[in-house]
């Protein structure tokens, strides 16, 4: 059985490493004003990723943290690991930037709903994951400010044939809570899509990773969880979430 992959979270905002509950910009704790060493410290950890957001271009479309997800992306790829980024990319031309900054992954969110066709060029030219990112399973867009009419379970049939990496699925209510994922939600997307599925949101415990890496559906299992507050506020250790996640 293969694992599932471990993405450690680095949210940026004002260049800083942060984190939001349930999306909220006025909720914010800030973790460390050097991102790059935070990256550094996973990297020496042992990840083979890292999930990388710009909060700020999420809101705004404007990239600001361009250049830190590049020093980033930088400082990790002499040992290898592979930054996965998004956050405003609305454009052919926002998510070559970075992959000319080294992103070896770009995560299409807010765009991808609005223009699906922007997805299915994007992924014929460089690796690509959807980020659909849900409150209580209705998508939300902009930053997560605005519901949209469609649930997520229904939007994840738009990509299926895209030629897409992956997709990213946020349950926002529970997203720097660290009240457990959406076991549920998941499970269902897993039956919905035969899409490598990457969960985000919830985890607070080691008992949650287990229960995320115990999903499965007609024998798939999810391809990666993405852990922010709770290796932030030291639940856990990289290694130990690794070894339960099967990932080491």
């Amino acid at each position: 059985m293969t694992g599932v992959e471990l993405y450690p979270a680095i949210d940026l905002r004002d260049g800083k490493a942060v984190r939001l509950v349930r999306g909220d910009y006025d909720a914010e704790t800030v973790y460390d004003d050097d991102p790059v060493a935070v990256a550094a410290g996973f990297a020496a950890d042992g990840v083979r990723w890292l999930h990388v957001v710009d909060l700020d271009a999420a809101r705004t479309g404007e990239p600001v943290n361009r250049p830190i997800v590049g020093a980033i992306s930088a400082a990790v790829g002499v040992h290898g690991v592979r930054v996965q980024s998004g956050g405003g990319v609305r454009s052919e031309e926002a998510a070559a930037a970075l992959a000319e900054a080294g992103v070896a992954r770009v995560v299409v969110g807010s765009a991808a709903l609005e223009d699906p066709d922007l997805v299915r060029r994007l992924a014929a030219r460089q690796p690509v994951a959807v980020g659909l990112d849900g409150r209580q399973g209705v998508a939300a867009v902009h930053g997560w400010i605005d519901d949209t009419a469609v649930s997520v379970l229904d939007a994840l049939g738009r990509f299926e044939d895209a030629g897409v990496d992956a997709v990213v699925l946020t349950e926002i209510t529970r997203d720097g809570t660290l009240d457990g994922p959406d076991l549920d939600g998941l499970r269902a997307a897993l039956e919905r899509t035969t899409m490598p599925v990457i969960a985000s949101g919830g985890v607070g415990t080691l008992e949650d990773l287990e229960g995320l890496a115990a999903l499965e559906w007609a024998g798939r299992r999810l391809a990666g969880v993405i852990v922010g507050t709770a290796l932030y506020e030291h639940r856990f250790r990289v290694a130990k979430a690794m070894s339960v996640l099967g990932s080491v």
